[in-house]
């Protein structure tokens, strides 16, 4: 029978060594005890963080969906509107509706005009239309 060594002495049966000192943990009584780390707390502020840029980014996307669709709306109104000029960039232009439902670009400023005002825009460099707010 061998000879059994006692559970604080660290002996390697295998290579009939003491390695103690080869192992990458304490192996000593009064070392310090080997607790791992919580990382639950770490992982949730992590997962909250991450949660919160995600909505921020989708709200910002969403917002941004939204507002090239106004724009869209606005240069597709105004492109099927029917006025006789050639726009000129920068300068505001006002639509408005007649009683038949049709839509006109005008240079009249709403205070001067009686047809149902529709709003103000004005051309952009990329001839883009946008509402003169």
């Amino acid at each position: 029978m061998k000879e059994k060594k006692p559970d604080n002495v660290v002996f390697s049966s295998e290579s009939q060594t003491y390695d103690a000192h080869l192992k990458p943990y304490a192996t000593n009584v009064g070392a310090p005890a080997i607790t791992p780390t919580d990382s639950v707390v770490w992982k949730n502020r992590s997962i909250h963080k991450v949660n919160q840029k995600m909505e921020a980014k989708y709200l910002e996307i969403k917002n941004a969906y939204a507002k090239m669709i106004e724009e869209y709306e606005h240069n597709q109104l105004i492109f099927n509107a029917k006025f006789n000029f050639e726009p000129i960039v920068g300068e505001i232009y006002h639509l408005y509706e007649k009683a038949n439902g049709d839509t006109f670009l005008s240079i009249i400023s709403p205070e001067q005009c009686l047809f149902d005002f529709l709003g103000s825009f004005y051309l952009t460099t990329d001839f883009i239309w946008k509402k003169n707010r």
